[in-house]
């Protein structure tokens, strides 16, 4: 038996299998497409079933939930360590724990946080949740193409931490494209901007910790120095900008709408962190 199996070789199958093999770990390997996976140098399965028969633990990386369901569906895991890297939502990581429970399996969810080329480098992290004694067990096999986060036993937390990053990345992202729209039209070189850009949002990201620290005290006037009345008298100058510039204000009006609303109830003492509450 090898130490590994691993089913699916995409983008992020084959960088997690040529990882391993780096390493010296020799991972049983199967993909639907059969010639992609002859070309890693590792052993090839010629079915689901052979792969999961090969090794303890069982890595799963493939393109839904549902392909999860299908390509183990009759599969014996009796006995296995089942390691689920697909994206998923919270809801199909527990529902698949459960599936994962009623055949005999222990069962890890996990959320990687990195992007195929930054599979074996520091950079690389993956979230782990489910079963503690098997994320213990294989934590050494696991943290060879990405470091390593337990984030609980429930297995809907990995999917859960890695989706709430996600999202805060696109709202970044759509911060940074409304900047750069701005400019569009003007004698600025965005290589100018965007070294500006970065040391800003780098500075920034730290209120996230503030944020945090007033969700769990209830105390959304704690630290603040901006207050949100001073903040909402500030949005017609952006949007006046933006008209000015031939600009869609489409990326900010949406956090500025939970703004007003804040600030239409009375609460314009505080710091912006109301908006997660009107969210839910």
């Amino acid at each position: 038996m090898s130490d590994t199996t691993l089913i699916g070789l995409g983008a992020m199958g084959t960088a997690l299998a040529a990882a391993w093999l780096a390493a010296g770990h020799r991972p049983t390997v199967w993909n639907r497409t059969r010639a992609r996976a002859e070309n890693l140098g590792a052993p090839v399965a010629d079915t689901p079933a052979d792969a999961v028969a090969a090794s303890r633990l069982v890595v799963v990386c493939l393109l839904d939930d549902a392909g999860v369901g299908a390509v183990l569906d009759g599969v014996d895991l009796a006995g296995k360590d089942l390691v689920n890297l697909t994206t998923c939502t919270p809801a199909e990581a527990r529902a698949r724990a459960a599936w994962a429970g009623a055949r005999g399996a222990r069962y890890l969810d996990g959320g990687i946080m990195a992007d195929p080329p930054m599979i074996g480098t520091p950079d690389a992290s993956v979230f782990y949740s489910g079963s503690a004694e098997a994320f213990t067990t294989w934590e050494h096999v696991l943290a060879v193409p990405a470091a390593t986060r337990y984030v609980g036993e429930d297995p809907g937390h990995a999917a859960l931490h890695d989706i709430a990053l996600l999202s805060a990345m696109y709202g970044m992202f759509a911060g940074i494209a409304h900047a750069f729209a701005l400019i569009r039209a003007e004698p600025i070189a965005p290589t100018s901007l965007a070294p500006l850009l970065a040391d800003w949002l780098s500075t920034m990201a730290g209120s996230a910790h503030l944020t945090a620290a007033q969700l769990e005290t209830g105390d959304y006037r704690a630290g603040v120095s901006s207050t949100l009345a001073m903040q909402v008298a500030g949005i017609p100058t952006f949007l006046r900008t933006a008209r000015e510039q031939a600009v869609r204000p489409d990326l900010l009006t949406p956090y500025f709408t939970l703004m007003h609303r804040l600030a239409a109830d009375g609460r314009g003492d505080e710091d912006t962190t109301g908006v997660v509450d009107l969210l839910r």
